[in-house]
């Protein structure tokens, strides 16, 4: 499997744009898929530089209704003329942050008939599986501030439109999950996978006053025998802080990286 990141936080060329957004290109032995489109445009940009024709993606999946995440999927759907986009049934729902700041998706997008909206187990293809809807939450998820407007009223996010990506390929279990809302403690523990790649959404804390969480949370990880790709919502400060614990199991994306496993 090789998997390119079009976007993140970081870059490590400069002639590749980066931004507060997370895109992956990914190929398995007989599927090119594109996970999440940063956003803006510039993950489009990006690919064109890095010689991935953006055309020839198979489906792509967004693994929850933010801007950051969903922004570029209007330009993907100008390039791609023929990929499903699998989301979550919940993803256009308002989200908010806090009170005023809208953070969801272009709603005027619902006019192009390419969505599948998913929901529990979607089977998308052999070895690739789509896990919506809830997962069993040990350790309480903290909304830090994110609201939705449900109801005629703005409640604490419960994320139920976050989704997770995951791939069975030459005997290795790969999960996807674009900023781990719902706890990447919980996730790594409910799907064990073998690699797990996405955001901590640790971004918020810091060695100063977070130490004990973040040392926690790294040794927790431990646990499982996973190889863990993080970037994005996770923090360069906590990377930073984790990374000497965690040794070879913690590795960073970086706009224009690229893992082979």
């Amino acid at each position: 499997m090789r998997i390119v990141t079009l976007i993140e936080n970081t870059t490590c060329r400069e002639d590749l744009c980066c931004e507060h957004g997370l895109s992956l290109y990914i190929e398995t032995n007989d599927h090119r898929i594109l996970f999440d489109a940063g956003q803006t445009d510039a993950f489009a940009d990006n690919a064109k530089k890095l010689g991935i024709n953006l055309a020839k993606v198979d489906f792509a999946v967004l693994s929850h209704g933010h801007y950051d995440h969903g922004g570029g999927l209007k330009r993907f759907l100008e390039i791609n003329k023929t990929a499903p986009v699998y989301v979550s049934r919940n993803a256009f729902m308002p989200h908010y942050n806090g009170s005023e700041k809208y953070i969801g998706l272009d709603e005027r997008l619902l006019d192009i008939p390419r969505f599948v909206f998913a929901e529990n187990t979607t089977q998308i293809a052999p070895g690739i599986t789509l896990e919506s809807g809830s997962i069993p939450l040990p350790h309480p998820i903290d909304p830090a501030g994110l609201t939705l407007l449900e109801s005629g009223g703005l409640h604490p996010e419960d994320f139920r439109h976050e989704q997770y990506l995951i791939i069975e390929e030459d005997g290795k279990r790969f999960c996807f999950s674009g900023c781990s809302h719902r706890g990447i403690l919980n996730i790594a523990a409910h799907f064990r996978p073998d690699v797990l790649i996405g955001g901590f959404h640790f971004m918020k804390l810091t060695p100063q006053t977070d130490a004990r969480r973040l040392t926690d949370s790294a040794q927790e990880l431990l646990q499982h025998p996973t190889v863990y790709y993080t970037g994005h919502c996770t923090g360069t400060a906590a990377y930073d802080f984790m990374k000497p614990i965690m040794g070879t199991q913690l590795n960073a994306i970086t706009t224009g990286s690229v893992i082979k496993v």
